[in-house]
Order: C-alpha cells, then sequence, then structure tokens
C-alpha cells in the first residue's frame, strides 16, 4: 500500500526524461511505475500536463542566524527556499559568531530545530590553526569551509602553506573543503575614489586576476594533498579559462550562480546598492563566458549565494559604494531564474536537474537521498506547469531583504507545487525541514 500516488508528470532529473507515475511511501519514492498502472494507494493526485523535477539543492546559502537575524533567520529564509522550489539549502558559517567550534555547530543545529521549512545542512568555517578537528567533523557538516581573502586573520588562507597546511589538516576526516578563491593583497590595496562614489573602486578591489590566482592556488593544494575541493563563485572569464587548464590536475569542482549568469555590471546604474555583492558584477564578456562554460559542462553547478541585509540597510545614503553592506537574496527566485535560461535555450530541463539537484546533491554527500528522482530518494520534487507563466516581483518575497535583484523577470513557465519528502509544502509551512548531514 503507497501513501500517495502522483499520476500523469513526465519525469525529468539528471538521468534523462520519462513518464511515470510517482509512488511515495513515508518520505520517500518507494516506486516509479508505468502510468496508470493500478496500485492501493491511500492518495492520488492528478500531474498530467506537468513536469517533476527533483528538489533543488542550494549548497551556498547566509542564513545568518545566529548574530544576524534581522536580515535573515532560520524562519524566514527557509520559507522562502520552500516557496522558490529549494528543498535543500547548507547553510554558511559566516554568522555571530563564526561556526567554527563544536559548541557553535551544536548550538546553531538547536536553533534550527522546529523553526526550518526545508531540510538544511551546516557548514564549519576552518580556522589556520584549527583544534579538536575531529569534535566537530563527529557532528557530520557537510563541509568545511577556507576563506583566501576578506576574513580575519584567524580564518584567512592567504598563503600556498596555510592552503596546504590546512588541507593537509583536513584530508584524514575524508571531508569536503570548499575554498573562497581571491588574493588577500590584491583586494586589500588601497584604493582611490571615482566619480562613481566607490564604485570603480570596488570593482577595482575584486579583479578576476585575484579569482583566477586563487583557483590555481586551491586546485594545486588540491593535487598536492589529495584532499577534495569545491571552489566557490567563479564569476569571472579569467577565472573560468584558469580552471578550465587546471581542473584536470585534482578532485575538485566549481559553482557560478545566477546573477553572474543573468546580470552584468549595468545593473549597478540602476538601483546600485541592491545589486552590490561579492564578488562583484562582471562585463558582458565575463557573463557571456559563465554561461559558455556551463553549456560545455565546465561548471559543476549553480547555487544561490543567497545574502540578503535588511532592506533598510540597503536603501540607505553611503558616502562610498564600498561600505554598502554586500549581498543580495537569491532562494525563492532560483528555480524561476534557471527556467529563464530554459526559455533562452541556454539549458534545458535536464541541465537544471544535473547542476541544480544532482551534482550538488553528490558533491555534499547527500547523494543517497537527494537530487534524483529514483526509489529509495526522499520525495522533494518541483511540479511545473510548461503552460504557466511567473513574473517576479519584490511584493512577493518572504526573505527579510523584501527584495529581489530580478525583479520584473517573467518565466513561461509556473511552479506548481513543491514537496519536500512528500509532504506539500505551502505557505502555511505546515510541513518542516530536518538537520541533513554529509552522512545521509
Amino acid at each position: 500500500m503507497f501513501d500517495l500516488i502522483l499520476r500523469g508528470a513526465m519525469l525529468v532529473d539528471a538521468n534523462g526524461e520519462r513518464h511515470a507515475d510517482i509512488a511515495i511511501v513515508g518520505h520517500r519514492i518507494a516506486a516509479l511505475l508505468a502510468p496508470d498502472t493500478p496500485a492501493e494507494t491511500r492518495a492520488t493526485r492528478d500531474m498530467h500536463g506537468l513536469v517533476a523535477l527533483p528538489g533543488f539543492v542550494d549548497t551556498h546559502v547566509h542564513l545568518c542566524d545566529p548574530g544576524y537575524t534581522h536580515k535573515e533567520d532560520f524562519e524566514s529564509g527557509t520559507r522562502a527556499a520552500a516557496l522558490g522550489g529549494v528543498t535543500t539549502l547548507l547553510d554558511m558559517p559566516t554568522d555571530s559568531p563564526i561556526t567554527t567550534h563544536a559548541a557553535e555547530l551544536r548550538e546553531k543545529m538547536a536553533l534550527a530545530s522546529g523553526r526550518i521549512h526545508v531540510d538544511v545542512g551546516f557548514q564549519v568555517a576552518k580556522l589556520r590553526d584549527h583544534p579538536a578537528l575531529d569534535d566537530v567533523r563527529a557532528l557530520d557538516p557537510v563541509s568545511f569551509e577556507l576563506f583566501m581573502a576578506g576574513v580575519p586573520e584567524a580564518y584567512r588562507h592567504d598563503t600556498q602553506k596555510t592552503l596546504v597546511d590546512s588541507l593537509t589538516a583536513l584530508r584524514p576526516l575524508n571531508t569536503l573543503a570548499c575554498i573562497s578563491p581571491g588574493d588577500h593583497a590584491l583586494q586589500s590595496a588601497p584604493q582611490t575614489q571615482s566619480g562613481r562614489a566607490g564604485l570603480d573602486a570596488l570593482l577595482a578591489s575584486r579583479p578576476p586576476v585575484a579569482e583566477a590566482a586563487g583557483i590555481a592556488h586551491a586546485v594545486l593544494a588540491s593535487a598536492a594533498t589529495g584532499t577534495r575541493v569545491h571552489l566557490r563563485q567563479g564569476n569571472s572569464k579569467l577565472g573560468i579559462d584558469t580552471w578550465r587548464r587546471l581542473r584536470d590536475l585534482a578532485d575538485v569542482s566549481i559553482e557560478t550562480t545566477p546573477q553572474a549568469l543573468l546580470l552584468t555590471e549595468d545593473a549597478y546604474d540602476e538601483r546600485r546598492n541592491f545589486f552590490k555583492a561579492l564578488p562583484p558584477l562582471r562585463p558582458e564578456g565575463d557573463r557571456a563566458a559563465l554561461l559558455e562554460a556551463v553549456r560545455e559542462g565546465l561548471i559543476d553547478m549553480i547555487v544561490t549565494d543567497h545574502a540578503p541585509h535588511a532592506h533598510a540597510e540597503k536603501a540607505a545614503h553611503y558616502d562610498d559604494f564600498r561600505d554598502v553592506p554586500s549581498g543580495m537574496p537569491g532562494v525563492q527566485t532560483f528555480v524561476a531564474t534557471m527556467l529563464h535560461l530554459v526559455d533562452n535555450g541556454d539549458l534545458t530541463l535536464r541541465d537544471l536537474a544535473r547542476l541544480c539537484a544532482c551534482n550538488p546533491a553528490q558533491r555534499f554527500g547527500l547523494a543517497k537521498t537527494k537530487g534524483l528522482l529514483a526509489p529509495g530518494y526522499d520525495a522533494d520534487l518541483l511540479l511545473l506547469d510548461p503552460k504557466g507563466s511567473m513574473t517576479l516581483r519584490d511584493g512577493d518575497q518572504r526573505s527579510k531583504a523584501r527584495y529581489t535583484p530580478f525583479d520584473g523577470l517573467h518565466v513561461s513557465w509556473a511552479l506548481k507545487a513543491v514537496y519536500l519528502r512528500g509532504a506539500l509544502l505551502e505557505e502555511t509551512g505546515a510541513a518542516r525541514g530536518v538537520v541533513v548531514t554529509a552522512s545521509a
């Protein structure tokens, strides 16, 4: 006896497309049945004319909880994710305090309990000299995060030696090391202000060569130590060209974001403050190179880098653009922005299933339960209507940021339903998420 059968949808995941009925028992897919196969079930729902994708797995999200809950918290951020088709997200450690030790990770897990609307995994920041790694590893964080620039000195891996030393320490733990590539010397060089109130100075402080140098150092450190590495936020042509030449040297992967694929630095001429994030938006040539790299299969996954700030913080007047808080929301608009690329012919639905569900689940240790439409996997499902439409609006956003950089974007698809572990997610928040770990 099945608990629920969803009948009639076209199923699309990284393995291909097929018509099948999805039979669910408890929170998992129990079987994929030939269309209209008779079966005993407690409930049936008609999904004819719809397309089913696996729920998106967003591996780069800042929920700001604890410490910055005026910007976002577990409840608001995961509600926005649920509305946008992100059924699993991995929370970054850059809160207050920074999630570094076992006690901080336990506290964060406890804070999240009962307050999350999707499944959430946690990531830990790696100090240059990090005591008691075994204690925090015992809690199964999905990754350790290493930063090469833009963080306090104790966390900054700004030389090849510190990077190699930390990856060497992580190697026996059989974990994934995520590296935000950069070059501290380039990024911290003093910049003079220009007529664009600091915008040119900001762009000059984050040149593509800094990203490219960081990618090279990270790949070489991975090759030298044998530690699995994932690279954050690829967003420049020079960075991707460097990645193309070095990626076969080690067990490494790389991500990019919807904003890097859809926006250019021209956006700063509109709502300048609201488009400020790091790394910054690039010229059209960089955007085109990234999109081509995605189509070539050089980019392993697409993530949002959801990093919201209170609307008042973004809207305030700043004498210097560099003082505007960096980051923009993204989880609620993730599916829509990816479908926009499908509308444009840049990607296929199968590409979305691979880049936004299967690949991130596999790379971050969740492949036993997330990322595919297959028996034994969690029944995390997106039901899309190819005859519908969506238009993104600031007023519809449930993040505390209360805006989207994609305001006005129209997509010729509609997200009709989102299921988390077999339960229909609704704005009422009746379904709740759980904490997931790398051993899930």
